[in-house]
């Protein structure tokens, strides 16, 4: 990918929520919520502090990760929409 985040910001792919509940209901388009959970695409060098030191960041690229729900910025990249974010927006990796 030709795209780079920077400081301590990560590019994320949304992870498609599934099509039906445990019980086999199917859900339509139109009452599905954005899902809160995605993949690491990218990830920018990290936190610049006051002193010039740069912090890396915690998550690295290919982790799942949880954040909130209007968390980051859409954009579009080689076609794809991925969401910016900074580190603080995400709560947490999923192991």
């Amino acid at each position: 990918m030709a795209f780079r985040p920077l400081h301590d910001r990560v590019l994320v792919r949304r992870i498609e929520a599934e099509e039906k509940t445990a019980g086999g209901i199917i859900i339509p388009d139109s009452a599905k919520e954005k899902p809160s959970e995605g993949e690491i695409v990218a990830v920018g060098s990290g936190a610049r502090a006051e002193d010039g030191k740069v912090t890396p960041l915690d998550v690295k690229a290919g982790d799942r990760v949880l954040f909130g729900k209007w968390s980051g910025t859409e954009v579009k990249v080689d076609g794809e929409d991925l969401l910016i974010m900074k580190e603080s927006d995400i709560l947490g990796v999923i192991a």
